[in-house]
């Protein structure tokens, strides 16, 4: 009894702290103590279930536990701001299988209950899951088959989903949406023999059933995150990381646990919540996109006229000298030459010169929301002069510099001027109304989302190739 109260105790002790953490996540100033509640919270959670009531084989989760510790101690030490995404699109794979994992288990030991107590024999020595089985009316056995399902086919989806996600953020699958023959079709004949499956599983049809049923949901996972493109990815992590929390809650469902419940909620919510925002930030329909509907060309694209002009860093510099206003639109290119802070201090000259300088972030830069942000906090730039593009849009016309640093279809005109343009609708930082536009980039290739981009061809827009990080540490002893 005492270690049940324990538990449930450290359950709402828990939870209380998730919630605390997701609100100071919200807010830059108060994200880091934010991220220590949600570690707090997550210690507590993992030991007041180890202490818990009917809890044993100490000798077997202790190592595997340790061992778990050591990876992600390893992985988290070896991983750059620029493999974040991945890494959350990986740790979403995670979960699911866990999922899948915990519904067949559940299957097994009721099919294995249910067996002993038709042939009359003793219920002892049972795990303290089976345990609980035993004394479970029909009714409730029926329900606990419907978590299974749920979680069995939530969790399917969402670890193939994942991986494929994994793949095209780590840049190992093309970005390019891709479909098989059949397209959706394929994925709604996969969803309706699942729930067939299903009814015949909940009518006693047997184990093979839950097994069938994984195999249809890793298809749909698969083909249905290989069919969304690159420019709708951020709304994918933030998509699946919705899934990861729903599979976790009908674990939760299934091992009657309630932190589990509640912990999974608030990620499956505020998963689906986010989804939703960065939908509408990118002028996408919530629906359509997690069907994977966009990512792929509506009709022919506009001709683009024009040629890229390339600039000096002499270029560059001697308009930044004579320019009053700047902004800065920093996006993946950033992240992946690690130049946040040769950017912070390059900011730090132009505003001793009296520059007013700010920063335009489009909501979806990089891919992971709030990329640019955390990049920017951890160079030490200060957060009142990093705006959001609904706070900045309108100031581009008045502004005498643009410095675009590895962004690509945030700051696309084709998403404004060519309705056949796989972004057409989408809002994007109006960085062409300015006096001028310096890009930052590696080479001519396009974008992330491979859409080639008219701003470049622009005759207010000069290309600054290069590394990032090099090519503003050049900018810096230029700045007068």
């Amino acid at each position: 009894m005492l270690g049940q109260q324990f538990v449930t105790a450290a359950a709402i002790a828990a939870s209380v702290l998730f919630i605390l953490s997701l609100g100071g996540l919200s807010n830059q100033e108060k994200a880091k103590r934010a991220v220590w509640y949600g570690i707090v919270g997550m210690g507590l959670a993992v030991f007041s279930v180890m202490l818990g009531p009917n809890i044993g084989n100490y000798w077997l989760m202790i190592p595997l536990m340790i061992v778990g510790a050591v990876v992600g101690t390893m992985v988290a030490k070896r991983v750059e701001m620029t493999q974040m995404p991945q890494l959350v699109a990986a740790l979403h794979s995670f979960v699911g299988l866990a999922a899948v994992f915990v519904g067949w288990n559940a299957e097994m030991e009721r099919a294995r209950v249910l067996a002993l107590k038709a042939a009359g024999e003793s219920l002892d020595g049972l795990s303290a899951f089976a345990a609980t089985l035993a004394y479970k009316t029909p009714a409730e056995l029926t329900f606990l088959q419907v978590e299974v399902v749920l979680g069995v086919f939530i969790g399917a989806v969402t670890f193939t989903g994942s991986v494929i996600a994994f793949g095209k953020l780590a840049g190992k699958i093309d970005g390019k949406p891709k479909k098989y023959p059949g397209g959706h079709a394929l994925n709604a004949g996969a969803a309706i023999l699942s729930l067939v499956l299903a009814i015949a599983y909940l009518n006693g049809a047997g184990f093979w059933t839950l097994l069938l049923i994984a195999l249809l949901a890793f298809f749909i996972g698969w083909h249905l995150i290989l069919g969304i493109g690159g420019a709708d990815m951020p709304v994918v992590v933030s998509m699946l990381n919705s899934y990861s929390g729903w599979a976790a809650a009908a674990i939760g469902f299934t091992l009657s646990n309630d932190l589990l419940i509640v912990t999974g909620a608030l990620v499956g919510s505020s998963g689906a919540i986010l989804s939703y925002i960065m939908c509408k930030a990118m002028n996408r329909n919530f629906v359509s996109v997690i069907l994977g509907g966009f990512g792929g060309t509506q009709g022919p694209a506009q001709e683009i006229e024009g040629e890229q002009v390339s600039i000096d860093a002499g270029g560059v510099s001697s308009a930044l000298n004579d320019a009053d206003s700047v902004i800065i639109v920093p996006g993946y290119g950033m992240a992946v030459a690690q130049a946040q802070n040769a950017v912070s201090e390059l900011v730090r000259k132009l505003r001793s010169a009296g520059k007013e300088v700010r920063f335009g972030i489009h909501p979806v830069a990089g891919r992971l929301p709030g990329h640019m942000n955390v990049l920017l906090a951890e160079a030490k730039v200060p957060y009142d002069i990093v705006l959001e593009m609904d706070e900045i849009n309108d100031d581009f016309a008045s502004t005498d510099v643009v410095i675009i640093i590895g962004s690509n279809d945030i700051v696309n005109p084709a998403a404004q001027e060519d309705p056949n343009s796989p972004i057409a609708g989408m809002p994007v930082l109006k960085v062409w109304e300015s006096k001028q536009v310096f890009v930052c980039k590696r080479g001519q290739g396009t974008g992330y989302s491979g859409i080639e981009n008219p701003l470049f061809f622009k005759e207010n827009t000069r290309m600054f190739y290069g590394d990032a990080r090099a090519s503003i540490d050049s900018l810096i002893p230029l700045i007068d």
